[in-house]
C-alpha cells in the first residue's frame, strides 16, 4: 500500500455526509485557524458589521449617541460572535449547503473521516 495514501482523507459526497453526520458515521475535524476567515467570508459578516458601525458613528455624530453606540456595539459583537463560534457555524453551514461543504473540504478548512 502506498504510504502517501494514508495521509489523504477519503472523499465523501455531500449526500452521504449530510445523512450520516446525524447518525454519527463521520468524524469532522475543523481547522480553527482557517474556519474563522472562511465562515466570515461565507456569512458576509464583515460587510454587515461595517454597514452597522459606519451608520452608528454617523448617528452618534448627528446627536444621537446612545443609538449610535448601540449600532457600533452590535457590529463589533457580531464579528466577535462569529469569530468565537466559527467551528460550530461552519458545521451548521456544511451540513445544509453542498457548495459550502465542497469548498470547506477542498480548501482544508475541515476534514471528514469515517467513524
Amino acid at each position: 500500500m502506498n504510504p502517501d495514501a494514508q495521509d489523504t482523507a477519503e472523499y465523501i459526497p455531500f449526500e452521504e455526509f449530510s445523512t450520516g453526520l446525524a447518525q454519527g458515521r463521520f468524524r469532522v475535524i475543523v481547522n480553527p485557524a482557517l474556519a474563522t476567515p472562511f465562515v466570515a467570508h461565507c456569512t458576509r459578516v464583515t460587510p454587515l458589521a461595517i454597514a452597522m458601525i459606519g451608520p452608528g458613528i454617523a448617528v452618534a455624530l448627528a446627536g444621537y449617541p446612545w443609538i449610535g453606540a448601540l449600532l457600533v456595539a452590535a457590529g463589533i459583537v457580531l464579528r466577535r460572535i462569529v469569530k468565537s463560534q466559527a467551528p460550530r457555524i461552519l458545521l451548521h453551514l456544511v451540513s445544509r449547503m453542498p457548495s459550502v461543504y465542497e469548498q470547506a473540504t477542498e480548501h482544508g478548512v475541515m476534514e471528514v473521516r469515517r467513524a
